[in-house]
């Protein structure tokens, strides 16, 4: 029996979405993410070293991220999905058997790489999959679910970090994240992936590269989906790393305050799981849900209690979602052969944001409470509500670019 156009070959997309959601968990199942602030402060750093620890970590990503997104649409991207776990087990086996400030260094830009080869590559390839099976509008529900298993994953993480560590100290958890990784390199090595990497013929990444800003310059809807993506993800997501402070401050116990924190990445995970359906909202539906998710993260920010952090998580929710929904939006508006490298073009984007937001925070902690600086950072997110809603936008159901099927 032929199969017309409008079913969809169920196989595939089940091949695919079973094997990436089992990719994303376990690529995020690192027990030592819990724990390493408390390696590096155990083996004798101090608090300067250890935070630039951490600047290495984002300045690799910010110099990598373009470049391999690159590469990307010219090898195969299924090899750097694979390949990036590798190099992050080689810098968690540095970490626990030589823990030093240069291992730990080498670590971060081990890490950093092996984010920045999946970043763009990932989207990418389940999007030209989704394609050619002529299933490309179930690309939000099928991201919204991938961000689903890493969160349940990262959730797991630090579940299991603390009686792995009573057992067996940071040599065990290192070992499980090893273990993590290298079952994470092998699932992807699983991948379905179709696509004829340009390396067979005689395109350079360098020239990919170039097309693919090319592009970006001379289409300002291209313009838009690319400056969208930051605009959502990067306050969102360094607020998140300060969210344990802003609990603390409420004045509750030390022990409730990491069942606060799960309280909120619960919510965020469940809202993962309606990317789907928020995908037939149009331009001004996606500004009420931003607008509503920053007057949500200002109320519950603001009102300094328990149930105020309730009303946090669900921010951060309707952030996760607008997220999802503008990669959705970029990935329909670019072309194929360069949809991994505007993509990290965008990822790009986000990592620069973010590292001012963190500067930001930085400033304005100084004199200002945790809660009033949540407060404050909300308004960046009522700004990009208001230029969506008076912007034109796309039409309400903008479809993906066509090409031909390959069967």
């Amino acid at each position: 029996m032929t199969l017309s156009p409008a079913r969809v070959p169920a196989t595939g997309v089940r091949r695919l979405t079973t094997v990436l959601y089992g990719y994303a968990f376990l690529d995020d199942l690192v027990l030592l993410y819990p724990v390493y602030a408390l390696l590096f402060a155990d083996t004798g750093l101090p608090l300067w070293q250890i935070s630039s620890l951490f600047a290495l970590w984002s300045l690799t990503a910010v110099v990598l991220e373009v470049p391999s997104g690159a590469w990307a649409d010219t090898v195969s991207r299924r090899r750097l999905l694979w390949l990036g776990p590798l190099l992050t087990a080689a810098g968690f086996t540095l970490w626990v058997t030589v823990p030093s400030y240069g291992a730990f260094a080498l670590g971060f830009v081990l890490w950093g790489a092996g984010g920045a080869l999946g970043s763009g590559s990932l989207e990418a390839l389940v999007y030209d999959e989704l394609e050619r099976l002529g299933a490309a509008e179930r690309y939000a529900r099928l991201m919204g679910r991938t961000r689903a298993a890493r969160l349940l994953a990262t959730v797991a993480a630090m579940g299991l970090a603390g009686p792995v560590l009573a057992l067996g100290g940071y040599p065990a958890v290192g070992a499980a994240s090893v273990l993590t990784c290298l079952l994470a390199a092998l699932t992807a090595t699983l991948l379905p992936e179709h696509r004829v990497p340009a390396e067979q013929g005689n395109t350079r990444w360098s020239a990919t590269l170039r097309a693919g800003l090319a592009e970006a310059r001379g289409d300002r809807r291209v313009q838009a989906a690319l400056l969208l993506v930051p605009a959502v993800a990067a306050v969102w997501g360094a607020l998140d790393e300060y969210v344990s402070l802003l609990v603390r401050d409420l004045g509750v116990a030390d022990t409730t305050v990491p069942w606060l924190v799960l309280l909120v990445w619960a919510t965020v995970t469940v809202g993962s799981l309606f990317a789907g359906p928020a995908e037939r909202l149009g331009t001004r539906g996606l500004a009420a849900l931003i607008a509503g998710a920053a007057l949500a993260l200002a109320v519950g920010a603001g009102v300094r209690t328990p149930a105020g952090i309730a009303l946090v998580g669900l921010a951060f929710a309707g952030f996760q979602l607008a997220e999802v929904l503008a990669d959705v939006r970029l990935q329909h508006r670019i072309d194929d052969a360069r949809r991994a490298t505007l993509t990290s073009v965008a990822s790009l984007g986000t990592e620069l944001v973010t590292v001012a937001v963190f500067g930001l925070y930085t400033v304005l902690g100084a004199s200002l409470a945790h809660s009033t600086v949540f407060v404050v950072l909300s308004v960046p997110y009522a700004v990009t509500a208001l230029v969506l809603f008076r912007g034109r936008g796309r039409p309400r159901n903008e479809s993906p670019r066509q090409r031909p099927r390959t069967q």
